[in-house]
């Protein structure tokens, strides 16, 4: 079953579309600012999202731009911007598709099965990490290691999900304590330490000296596979 995250602060527009969808089949999440679609990606990941840019809080070309630093989930924008500069700044900005209002709910439901679909042919639906340590099925939420399976806690798993689909890049730590923990942790690093040696005790062989997690000191953490 596909799932869907609806961020419009319009409650009638969320109401709608969730209704609709759930009445198609999909799961359906909503958030009404940028700050929360953000904090449910991040601790639900989702197969798409629909996107107002009108948020009351931030942008929503700042949301698809700060969603693209680790996350490769579809967006489609539907938006009451009809100008074609709005339009471009989404697309470039990492939107897949661009839909105004007001909409037609055929059209919306149509574009949407084509994202999904693009997005089915182009992954494969595959999303297994191999390291020299460790294994992990990002889609059948498994990891493995020495031929064991290893149990993380849902905010282990939130923390893996995002560095390991950045391989090579640097996560700071505002952008971890944010995403998973929400806006307001966006300072605690304290709660980033602790995670981190707890999925270093748990992956690497030999955590005092880690070769997948790596810390950038000052500014976040590395994932090398």
């Amino acid at each position: 079953m596909n799932s869907v995250l609806v961020v419009d602060d319009d409650p009638h527009i969320v109401r709608a579309l969730a209704i609709t969808l759930k009445g198609q089949g999909y799961t359906v999440t909503t958030a009404t600012d940028g700050e929360s679609a953000l904090h449910a990606a991040a601790q639900r990941p989702v197969n798409v999202v629909i996107l107002d840019l009108g948020l009351p809080d931030i942008d929503g070309t700042t949301v698809i731009a700060r969603l693209r630093e680790w996350s490769a989930v579809p967006i489609l924008v539907l938006s009451a911007r009809h100008g074609s500069g709005d339009k471009v700044e989404a697309l470039d900005a990492g939107a897949d598709d661009y839909i105004t209002k007001p909409f037609g709910l055929d059209e919306l439901l149509a574009r949407l099965r084509a994202i999904l679909r693009r997005n089915t042919e182009s992954s494969g639906e595959t999303a297994v990490i191999e390291t020299s340590s460790f294994t992990a099925d990002l889609s059948k939420r498994q990891i493995t290691k020495s031929g064991q399976d290893v149990r993380l806690t849902p905010t282990e798993w939130n923390i893996l999900d995002i560095m390991v689909r950045n391989p090579d890049k640097l996560i700071t730590q505002q952008q971890l304590l944010t995403e998973v923990w929400g806006p307001a942790y966006a300072k605690e690093a304290n709660y980033l330490r602790v995670y981190m040696a707890q999925l270093r005790r748990k992956l690497e062989v030999e955590p005092g000296t880690p070769r997948h997690f790596i810390t950038e000191p000052g500014m976040g953490y590395r994932f090398v596979p």
